[in-house]
């Protein structure tokens, strides 16, 4: 038997927690046994484009699939499948737009066909799209969402989710499916007293509150509440700061939001980083206020690195592992979100390590998982 080559199917390999968590078991895969390539639908360079090719991974630039109208798209996979037939296995992350390349490669049968249910979208309703929560072009590509979902169980061989709240929202409530846990390296995250002195000393933030999150620049992440939370905890707390990692279309609108709240001075930028376990390590508390997500593997890391986090009761609950999360209405004032913030002492950091490999979110018995399934899909 040669090598297994997955081909796996993303928008665009950048720092995002469902490419994070990909990355995360490709470190870890034997190499000699299973590759990854990778088929993406942006012709720009992403932040982990270097290294899958340095791992030995292929990457397949195509263009944006436009889902009212995906002719082009089809024939275009057709020529790829001609031209690749080296793939039994393609795994697929695009959430309900799975259903485009799961479609031509069941034409092509790919005997291996996975669906993988990253997010669990709220439903539509009428008061939503008179509320100024998010904007109307938001709604609309969630009504298409919506629709699309419907299709995706249909050329699919087997059903992957981060968890049951993903699972049931894209699959349905009575369709199984299996879990593949948004795994980390927790050794990477652990606690680190030396590391997180020497961050804050570089980012000269040793006597402040550093108040931390993660995330892509995209409506879905509720980063003006978040913003607003901020601008209540300096009310009572003047020396704190807000570090932003990540990027994405609001991030220059967050910025303007920042100097509009007069809080700009507190609020750091740092863009995409290579550096996220290191990062965390300075954090004091973790702020994460989503309308809605998955299973977001940035909770599994805050929580491995012992910091307090505070994260919006729309996230399921599978990702509390420890006893440092602590899960808020969006619907209560930014002021209360401030108040418990403050109430904490974010000086003790707990080893939660042990918590996390027993949770089983340690990257090592889950890459063993994993590589066992795609081996059995060719014996």
């Amino acid at each position: 038997m040669g090598v297994i080559r997955v081909l796996q199917v993303f928008t665009i390999m950048n720092r995002g927690g469902a490419e994070s968590m990909i990355m995360n078991y490709y470190r870890k895969i034997d190499r000699s046994q299973i590759q990854f390539d990778f088929l993406v639908h942006r012709k720009e360079k992403a932040a982990f484009d270097e290294e899958i090719e340095n791992l030995g991974g292929r990457i397949y630039r195509f263009d944006p699939i436009n889902p009212l109208f995906p002719g082009d798209y089809y024939n275009k996979l057709r020529d790829f499948f001609k031209e690749h037939s080296e793939y039994s296995i393609i795994h697929s992350h695009l959430n309900t737009f799975s259903c485009f390349p799961l479609k031509i490669a069941k034409e092509f049968n790919i005997p291996c066909r996975i669906a993988h249910a990253h997010i669990a979208i709220d439903d539509v309703s009428l008061g939503s799209l008179f509320s100024n929560k998010e904007s109307i072009k938001e709604t609309f590509k969630k009504l298409i969402k919506l629709q699309l979902k419907k299709k995706v169980k249909k050329d699919a061989t087997d059903l992957f989710s981060c968890g049951d709240k993903a699972g049931n929202w894209l699959f349905g409530k009575d369709i199984s499916f299996t879990t593949m846990n948004n795994a980390i390296d927790t050794e990477k995250f652990a606690y680190n007293q030396s590391i997180a002195q020497q961050y804050k000393k570089e980012f000269d933030v040793e006597k402040n509150l550093v108040i931390g999150h993660v995330g892509r620049f995209a409506s879905q992440k509720n980063h003006t509440f978040l913003l607003k939370i901020f601008k209540e905890v300096l009310q009572k707390k003047p020396e704190a700061v807000l570090m932003m990692v990540g990027d994405g279309p609001l991030r220059s609108v967050m910025e303007k939001e920042a100097a509009q709240l007069s809080i700009e001075k507190n609020v750091r930028f740092l863009g995409v980083r290579a550096d996220v376990p290191q990062l965390f390590q300075m954090f004091d508390v973790f702020v994460f206020p989503s309308f809605y997500e998955g299973l977001p593997v940035t909770l599994i890391e805050a929580q491995a690195a012992g910091i307090k986090v505070f994260a919006s009761d729309s996230i399921t609950t599978e990702v509390s592992l420890t006893e440092d999360i602590e899960f808020l209405s969006i619907d209560q004032s930014p002021e209360s979100w401030a108040d418990k913030i403050l109430a904490i002492d974010a000086s003790v950091k707990n080893d939660n390590v042990q918590k996390i490999v027993e949770g089983n979110y340690d990257i090592v018995s889950n890459t063993l998982e994993i590589q066992e399934f795609y081996k059995e899909q060719i014996r």
